[in-house]
């Protein structure tokens, strides 16, 4: 009996060079990594807010956006945001 881990993928057809293998395995990775990041996201929210927490509780429109360059961008500054 071996410890080793199932592979993370399998080619069933074809030969792929590493090049695409290693694109393959990128894009894969990081689809992952945004799911995670998407789960973390929710379970801070939930456990900051609570379960049962609302849009009226959540604190991104309390946010602003970052400065502007540009003409008229100091009076913009001080402006309340369009939503």
């Amino acid at each position: 009996m071996t410890d080793e881990p199932e592979p993370y993928l399998r080619v069933i057809k074809g030969e792929p060079t590493p090049a695409e293998l290693a694109a393959l395995v990128t894009v894969i990775a990081s689809l992952d990594a945004d799911a995670r990041a998407a789960a973390r996201a929710r379970a801070c929210a939930e456990a900051l807010l609570g379960a049962d927490h609302s849009a009226w509780a959540a604190p991104g429109p309390r946010l602003r956006g970052p400065h502007l360059p540009g003409r008229g961008a100091w009076r913009a500054s001080g402006l309340p945001r369009r939503q």
